[in-house]
């Protein structure tokens, strides 16, 4: 069975002075729970490094997805979006309606990442942009975050996506007593799911669906979110990352001495703007969520990579995690990339909203590949926005917890 890590957010009180009104919810990232990839060829390209932590004196060992970076090597891998058209209380909540946006978008297009026009600024507004990610044009989004991560702009080294390939849409009809809507003071009406029902949807669908264990399994949906504790007040989740033992003829079988498929799969929802708050939650957006499981699925496949424990105050809902999970300390913060005319609305600015993701070196209380740090010019970039990320935190290694 397969197991699943979430990407959360807690609730907090709406402020009344904000003349945006919408959610201010301090968002996270957890996981479906994940699965050895043994010594099997029968899941997604990936590579296996170690790294010295010199705080604890551990050695800490590591699958991530694609080619070694030290070979300077490329990968391309193949992607599977799964729609969920989502029906909760007599609405529908239509996954396969968002998935051209998500197609046109900096995960599948290519982009220049040199610059941003705006950032998240230090209460998690729309602030000033500046320098991103020198020389790192003509990429995707994750190819770029890869990149950077490993100090590989202007190499041969690649990480990108191939030309998805959109699945028929699955419609999830959801038990009155496991889900409801409710409206947001932004005016999005959303739906509000209960986490472990849903779970057991997604690993249904991994099952059915005999999907190829050598690409990934993306399932999107559409202002759906999921709420834990059996309370629709204690919301919300709104992605995951994981990995499970592939099933199905095509797959062959799940005993192969070391050589059994392994899955790997993700699930995000894609939020309209005005769900949370454009005053103090401005990146919570659109591709935001995507974008924070896409890069923690690259960094962390099969949800088994652990790391000395951390602690962020921008996410204080994580406590003190030993997971590698990029986008968790940071959640929520982000930057202004590219022209997305989808799903707008008064609430929208006309780009798309990836999030920033932690580096290895952060987690590794080591000196980053990446350097150019204004802050500390020989400490280097502990986060793919660098400099522009607002707390001095993410301007050198964790410190623990």
């Amino acid at each position: 069975m397969a197991a699943l890590a979430f990407s959360s957010v807690g609730a907090a009180a709406d402020d009344p002075n904000d003349p945006d009104p919408g959610f201010q919810f301090p968002a996270s990232s957890a996981s479906f729970g994940g699965a050895s990839p043994l010594a099997t060829s029968r899941t997604v390209q990936h590579w296996m490094g170690q790294t010295k932590n010199p705080t604890d004196g551990v050695t800490y060992r590591y699958n991530m997805v694609g080619a070694d970076p030290a070979t300077n090597g490329t990968a391309t891998v193949g992607v599977d979006i799964i729609p969920l058209d989502v029906n909760v209380a007599g609405r529908s909540f239509s996954g396969s309606s968002i998935a051209p946006a998500v197609l046109a978008s900096p995960l599948f297009q290519t982009g220049d990442y040199t610059s941003t026009v705006a950032a998240t600024n230090s209460h998690g507004a729309r602030g000033a942009g500046g320098a991103l990610s020198a020389g790192n044009t003509g990429v995707q989004l994750l190819d770029s975050t890869m990149r950077s991560e490993f100090d590989k702009v202007g190499t041969a080294y690649h990480l990108t996506f191939d030309t998805p390939a959109v699945q028929d849409p699955v419609t999830i009809d959801v038990p009155a007593d496991l889900g409801t809507t409710l409206t947001s003071p932004g005016h999005v009406t959303y739906a509000d799911v209960d986490v472990k029902w849903f779970q057991t949807r997604i690993q249904n669908e991994m099952h059915r669906l005999h999907l190829d264990p050598t690409r990934l399994a993306l399932f999107l949906t559409y202002d759906v979110v999921l709420f834990t504790g059996n309370s629709p007040m204690n919301c919300c989740v709104i992605g995951a990352h994981g990995a499970g033992t592939a099933t199905g003829a095509t797959n062959g079988s799940a005993h192969g001495n070391g050589n059994q498929p392994v899955q790997t799969f993700a699930w995000a929802s894609w939020l309209t703007a005005g769900f949370f708050s454009r005053r103090t939650a401005w990146a919570k957006q659109d591709l935001h969520s995507l974008s924070h499981e896409l890069a923690e699925w690259a960094n962390n496949p099969f949800a088994d990579n652990t790391v000395q424990p951390w602690f962020s105050p921008l996410a204080p809902q994580y406590g003190c995690s030993g997971e590698l999970e990029t986008g968790d300390p940071v959640v929520g913060v982000g930057w202004a990339q590219g022209t997305n005319p989808y799903d707008q609305n008064p609430f929208s600015d006309g780009t798309y909203h990836p999030e920033d993701e932690v580096f290895l070196p952060w987690f590794m209380r080591s000196t980053p590949a990446t350097q150019g740090s204004q802050h500390d010019a020989t400490s280097g970039r502990f986060t793919f926005m660098g400099d522009l990320n607002p707390s001095g935190i993410f301007h050198l290694a964790s410190t623990g917890c």
